[in-house]
Order: C-alpha cells, then structure tokens, then sequence
C-alpha cells in the first residue's frame, strides 16, 4: 500500500485527485491540504510515502515546498508545463501534467512502488583486512588490484592514497559485494572505480589520482575488458 498526501490550493483539484487515487489500487490518501504553510508544519509528523504537489499555489508554490519535504518522495501536478525543467532538478518522481488523467496517475505511483522496492544503496565493503574486520567507505575506493605477496589477497587504494589489504577475496566475490554500476574489472588483476577514471584508451587507463610521487596513475587494460569498460564509461 503506497500512502500519500496532496497538497492542491484548489478544493475542486483535491477532490478529483482523491477520485482518481480511490480508483487505483494499493494508493491510499491520508490527508490532503489546501494551504502550503499548515502542510509543512503537519507533514513531518505524518506517516506517507510520496507527496502530490500543485506547483502554482499563492504565496509559496510546489517547487518551494518541495524543497522543504524530507525523506519523502514527490509528485508534481500542474497545468503548466514550463516548470517541468526546474521541477526535474529537485530531482522528483515525476511530474503529470494537469487536467490528469487516471492511467498517467498511475504510471506517476509506479514509479513511487519501484523506487520504494529498490535496496537502500550499500555504502560500506565490510571484510577482514590486514587491520582486522573493516568497513570501508565505497566512495573511497579507488582501485583494487591483486596482492604480489598472495594472489589470494587484493591490494585496495583509497583516495587519500592510503593502502589496506582484503584478505582471502576473489574479484567473483568483489563484483558481488561491491555496487556493479560503479566498478569495473579493466584486467585479470585489477578493477577501478568508474567515477576516478580520467581517460580511458585501448591500452590503458589514467585515474584522477596521483601516486604518492606525484605521477598520476596508468593502469592497463586488457581487451578482454575493454567493451565491458566502455559500456560502463557510456552509462
């Protein structure tokens, strides 16, 4: 059951909206408001999912509401489709455009029932290394190439250039373990952070990371890996 409130400065628009959402299964409004002001005093302690904002309301409009909302996701609804650009870089789950019809309605909450289903993105690899259990921030990692010492370990590098090393990790296991959108394997004994890549050629890579004496890092490229590295850069 996905809940959410409306927000609409027009009673007639509540009304409809509330019609439309009573169509549709799973959706259930909890509150609706006419008034930007006493919504932002009440909506925090109110228990939704998704809020449904009119954008062109007197005296504070959607957009400025929505900047206000937290932990909430939003749906904009106006008669007015120049707002669409600035509506979409508040980054909101869509934006229907008014007189609204029901299918479009729905389409707009299941983009909200997705989002809501989708695993709270992992921000620390957790692994035994040579300090013992660490959790390790993914942002951080820059690379991650084969122990010399023990090919059974890998080296990982941070981007404070600081070293640590995962004991007992194939790169199978790291690819799972890790968010697959955001790391590559560029060879048989190296993978790369896709948002530290500087320039990526046929032969190699160089990172926007300098080594400890101020030469930036090249890392090589297999052409095993090369297609996989290039659809990864292209997303």
């Amino acid at each position: 059951m996905i809940k959410c409130v409306i927000l609409d400065d027009e009673l007639l628009a509540i009304s409809y909206l509330k019609l439309l959402c009573g169509q549709i299964e799973d959706i259930e409004v909890v509150k609706a408001f006419n008034n930007p002001k006493i919504f932002l005093q009440e909506i925090d302690n109110i228990d939704c999912d998704v809020c449904i904002l009119d954008i062109e309301m007197p005296g504070m409009n959607g957009l400025q509401v929505a900047e206000l909302i937290k932990d909430k996701k939003i749906i904009f609804t106006t008669a007015y489709k120049e707002y669409a650009a600035e509506a979409f870089d508040l980054d909101v789950v869509d934006y229907v455009r008014k007189p609204i019809q029901k299918e479009r309605l729905v389409q707009a909450f299941e983009k909200v029932a997705k989002l809501l289903n989708e695993k709270p993105k992992k921000q620390f690899l957790e692994w035994n290394t040579n300090l013992g259990r660490s959790n390790i921030s993914i942002d951080n990692i820059v690379f991650i190439k084969t122990s010399e010492i023990d090919s059974r370990d890998k080296e990982l590098t941070l981007k404070n250039n600081s070293e640590l090393i995962l004991k007992n990790l194939s790169f199978k296991h790291l690819s799972e373990l890790l968010p697959q959108k955001n790391f590559v394997q560029i060879n048989k004994k190296e993978m790369v952070n896709i948002k530290f890549i500087k320039v990526f050629s046929t032969s190699e890579l160089i990172l926007n990371l300098s080594s400890p004496d101020g030469n930036p890092i090249k890392l090589s490229v297999s052409e095993v890996f090369r297609n996989q590295i290039a659809e990864k850069l292209s997303k």
